[in-house]
């Protein structure tokens, strides 16, 4: 591995660390503003949005420019959207005013994120070959999911009473800070601004695209296309629609699990955001053993996609702490090992079809727009009161259907194609770059 990847992957996981800080920051000032339960995944829902609105434009940016730099400005943003959401309290706003600027600000970070996006990935195919993408991945997956532990948990610690306490009761924090959510988000702000630092010492890779296009109707029009194309790839297609499962199915759970928490086991917030660490330990754990998983390989990991399914559906039945993390470790571990080898085969299809700021910013809006479908649907059976169990198995049924479905489809693919998996590696002649 090159010295810069490293870089990369320091950068990515400072950033991921803010990034989930601050949500569940964000989820404890929507509670301290009397916000209804259905507010919180809808304001996941608005930051999922940027990913899909931009999701045409953001793969020519990071296309445009060293992608080194693209993260740089796109932390920048985020920065911005973290000062925004810390003013809250600062004009003078009613309380329903003031969670509209909460939306604000996690909306503009949503719109960092959308664009820091396809630089992190992409700069990832520029770096590492097709045989070490599996490799490659498998690192910054168990980063990024170790980094969400340490970001969901760093947002519990800061909350939690007595610590947001004793944090208050320092003389280094400007007078201006005064309840626990204004602490939280200062700190969330330094460690963005550490993860722009970062990004300024990545290296350039020398790799260089053709001139890309400016015009909206005509960036829409491109994107379409490269949209079809993916969709239209034997092997694109079912990766794609198993990433796009996942991280919808991901996006959801975060949310479901706070509520399990708080229903089901009498947690507080601080306290939920652990169970959120644990299940993302156990992702950790599942994505360094899917590293030893050849590309050539990767669809044979389909059937666990099913197993995770029915292991959600255990949730409801488990109370004691210890069986209560197992399930958990169980959910992330099984979940880790099946989305590491194809989101490595859908970065290697995509890179060689399109580019790869093009092919992650595809990506993202399939990924994005499932997560707007299923937070919507999740706010939706919050707002009918559905009890959290009863959400859970529903869930669970509906993620394991699905790649039920899915296996079947790629059954299909092969009948039609024998030895498609012998195509994996190869360079195909719709790659956009140009080396120098």
């Amino acid at each position: 591995m090159k010295k810069g990847f490293y870089l990369v992957m320091i950068a990515q996981a400072l950033s991921s660390v803010a990034d989930n800080a601050l949500l569940i920051a964000a989820i404890a000032l929507i509670a301290d503003l009397h916000g209804p339960d259905w507010m919180a995944p809808m304001m996941k829902w608005w930051f999922a949005l940027a990913y899909v609105v931009l999701a045409a434009f953001v793969g020519a940016f990071a296309d445009s420019f060293p992608k080194g730099r693209v993260m740089f400005i796109t932390n920048a943003i985020k920065v911005s959207g973290c000062l925004l959401m810390f003013s809250y309290g600062c004009f003078g706003l009613e309380a329903d005013h003031q969670l509209i600027l909460v939306f604000c600000a996690y909306t503009l970070v949503g719109i960092g994120a959308a664009a820091y996006s396809p630089a992190k990935y992409g700069i990832v195919t520029e770096m590492l070959p097709p045989e070490l993408l599996v490799k490659g991945n498998s690192w910054i997956e168990g980063l990024t999911v170790l980094s969400i532990i340490v970001g969901t948990v760093l947002g519990g610690v800061l909350i939690n009473p007595t610590v947001s306490d004793a944090v208050l009761s320092h003389s280094w924090l400007p007078a201006f800070v005064q309840t626990r959510t204004e602490g939280a988000i200062l700190i969330i702000g330094i460690v963005y601004l550490l993860a722009a630092g970062t990004n300024l010492l990545i290296p350039l890779t020398n790799v260089r695209y053709p001139k890309q296009q400016t015009n909206p109707i005509k960036l829409l029009r491109t994107f379409n296309g490269y949209v079809r194309i993916l969709w239209h790839d034997k092997l694109g297609q079912i990766s794609l629609a198993v990433t796009t499962l996942f991280w919808g199915a991901g996006a959801t759970l975060q949310f479901i699990v706070i509520e399990w928490g708080a229903r089901h086991l009498g947690y507080r917030l601080d306290q939920a955001s652990v169970l959120m660490g644990v299940a993302a330990l156990g992702t950790v754990a599942g994505s360094i053993l899917a590293g030893r998983v050849p590309l050539k390989r990767a669809l044979m990991v389909l059937p666990v996609g099913v197993i995770m399914g029915f292991a959600v559906m255990l949730m409801p039945i488990v109370r004691e702490q210890w069986a209560v993390y197992g399930v958990l470790l169980l959910i992330g571990g099984l979940s880790g090992f099946f989305v590491v080898p194809m989101n490595a085969l859908l970065q290697h299809r995509g890179h060689v079809l399109l580019s790869a700021g093009h092919s992650i910013a595809v990506q993202n809006f399939n990924e994005q727009l499932n997560i707007l479908l299923m937070l919507a649907v999740y706010s939706l059976m919050l707002w009918l009161n559905l009890p959290i169990n009863v959400i859970i198995v529903i869930f669970g049924l509906l993620v394991s259907g699905l790649m039920l479905v899915f296996i079947y489809w790629n059954r299909l693919n092969h009948r039609a194609n024998p030895g498609l998996e012998n195509t994996i590696g190869q360079h195909g002649h719709g790659q956009a770059l140009r080396q120098h």
